[in-house]
């Protein structure tokens, strides 16, 4: 599948442009590709509306704006969140101020072939929940191994006293009779571009389609309450810096008897002073001493788990080489595999000595006809 644009740029507005902007951009954009605007050139026309609608539903909108700015168009899971017909992205029916163009409609008369004229519900029908973000942080062992964890998050929850109606109990919502239980008042209007229904939100009713005589005491009409919630976590072994964790349903309620949203869990990684990650391999530095890199020695490396790896480096070891002990590393999350575990060797020499070790060391390097460096005059003598 080839890469989506930047919202951004097909709107021709900045990441910083406010609502106001994102709303001017879009109008413009929608009336120039406006398919009946241009009946010589309708087949790119239709994919360039398209485009400015998929970028305006999603940059109009708080929430999706800001996972869009986190996550780009891939969405949070990495596998196209936000589009058309996968969850993220619907047509909104309600792009302007005031007297409205319907887009759902306009979209049908494109893609479904010819207007539709059925009773509009969208707004006031089942809708999944917002999903929300929680970040935790986890020390460098527990992203290797895999940790369990408890959260408190604080989020919104269907009312247990009205089971999310609104109404109190004993009572229930009734159909607003302005607008027949649609949340839309429609009209259709006479344009530069031919005959449109354009719509408005209904004041009676607020667009919910619904009238509450007599509201909930406890969720004051809203039919959702704020709670702080214990949830249990399984990080996995090999999670990275940023990377996710999904709590599927476990984000805000939906409205009107639609499912819960998505807890996107963000793992963030405490600075270990000894070990390092770099891709799954485990990178650290391993002294060792004068005598062991002459003669070599059996090192005990101590690995991430605890565990310890004996480790023979050979005789005549200079200081900065790299010793790599297969599958010690991490656990790919994506994949099959295990990384390397890789220490440098830092020679380390010693700064004070006693007198009869100095006497060694000469004795040492007489034997080996080593000479002080040769003083070498400069280009001017």
């Amino acid at each position: 599948m080839a890469e989506k644009r930047d919202f951004y740029e097909v709107l021709g507005v900045s990441k910083n442009a406010t609502e106001e902007e994102i709303k001017k951009a879009y109008r413009k954009l929608a009336k120039k590709y406006h398919p009946d605007a241009n009946p010589d050139n309708k087949k790119e026309a239709e994919a360039k509306f398209k485009e400015v609608n998929e970028a305006y539903e999603t940059l109009s909108d708080k929430q999706k704006r800001a996972m869009y700015d986190q996550f780009g168009s891939a969405g949070p899971g990495g596998a196209g969140g936000f589009g058309g017909g996968n969850g993220y992205y619907s047509y909104s029916t309600s792009g302007f101020d005031g007297f409205d163009i319907d887009l759902d409609d306009i979209v049908s008369s494109i893609f479904g072939g010819g207007r539709s004229r059925r009773t509009k519900t969208a707004q006031n029908g089942p809708s999944k929940g917002a999903d929300l973000r929680y970040d935790v942080e986890i020390s460098f062992e527990e992203s290797f191994l895999g940790v369990k964890k408890q959260i408190n998050i604080s989020r919104e929850d269907t009312c247990d006293v009205c089971n999310g109606s609104g109404a109190k109990p004993g009572t229930k919502p009734e159909t607003c009779p302005m607008c027949g239980g649609t949340g839309q008042i429609r009209q259709v209007q006479t344009t530069l571009f031919g005959q449109m229904q354009t719509s408005r939100t209904c004041t009676t009713c607020g667009g919910t389609g619904k009238i509450i005589k007599e509201v909930c005491e406890k969720c004051r009409g809203k039919g959702k309450v704020r709670k702080q919630v214990k949830l249990n976590v399984s990080i996995p072994a090999g999670m990275d810096e940023g990377q996710t964790v999904v709590l599927r349903n476990e984000g805000a309620p939906g409205n009107n008897g639609g499912p819960k949203g998505d807890l996107y869990i963000v793992v963030h990684i405490k600075h270990h002073p000894f070990y390092i990650r770099k891709d799954d391999n485990v990178l650290c530095d391993i002294p060792v001493t004068v005598t062991q890199a002459t003669l070599g020695a059996e090192l005990e490396i101590p690995m991430v788990d605890g565990s310890k790896e004996i480790f023979k480096i050979p005789e005549g070891t200079q200081t900065g080489t790299k010793f790599r002990i297969k599958q010690k590393g991490f656990t790919s999350v994506n994949r099959n595999y295990k990384g390397d575990f890789i220490f440098t060797v830092i020679v380390q020499t010693p700064k004070r000595l006693t007198k009869e070790q100095k006497e060694l060391f000469e004795k040492l390097a007489r034997t080996m006809n080593e000479q002080p460096p040769v003083r070498r005059k400069g280009i001017f003598g």
